[in-house]
């Protein structure tokens, strides 16, 4: 029985979409596709920015320890609400990541989840994440409208909020760069 190349084809085709429902190849390739297609965030125009009422947030640290958002008054804060178990979340971490590593020592980084240690924990080890994880604790005030993760925010030294971000976007872009820059600079 000859078959022909269409056929071979085919089911080299079908194989191959198969492997993205029953494999890790479709796990990856699903966070390769959330990266392609995460775009720079938008910067809010200066005249439409908010400013927070106040800095009243309790949060945890990566060592369980409370602490207070208003340590980041007067400086710019980058904040991600993110979920380990979401997958867009983890695309987008690697470019937070980047982010991180080039600016960790000018912007105070808030990288928020409200899951429990160990599974957040175990996820950092997993990818080798180094920027630090701040803990929400449920039900407790805070200055900005939560949104469902992936969700990020760059709010400048006076309160200003600069990025509102609902979803995945890349951090790495040099619009951002130059906004953090000229954020900085101020």
């Amino acid at each position: 029985m000859k078959v022909s190349k269409k056929t071979v084809l085919n089911v080299l085709l079908f194989a191959f979409i198969l492997s993205f429902f029953v494999t890790d190849v479709g796990y990856y390739g699903k966070i390769w596709l959330n990266r392609i297609f995460s775009f720079s965030p938008p910067i809010i125009e200066k005249e439409e920015r908010e400013q927070l009422a106040n800095y009243n947030w309790q949060l945890k640290d990566a060592q369980w320890d409370f602490f207070s958002f208003e340590r980041s008054k007067g400086k710019v804060v980058f904040i991600n609400l993110w979920a380990s178990w979401r997958l867009p979340c983890e695309a987008e971490l690697r470019s937070v990541q980047e982010l991180y590593d080039l600016y960790k020592d000018k912007i105070d980084f808030y990288i928020i989840t409200d899951e429990e240690r160990p599974p957040v924990e175990a996820f950092m080890r997993k990818n080798k994440f180094t920027f630090p994880i701040t803990y929400l604790i449920i039900g407790s005030e805070t200055p900005l409208e939560l949104l469902e993760p992936p969700a990020s925010y760059i709010i400048d030294k006076n309160g200003f909020i600069v990025v509102q971000k609902d979803g995945i976007s890349d951090w790495t872009t040099t619009k951002v760069k130059t906004v953090l820059d000229e954020l900085l600079a101020e």
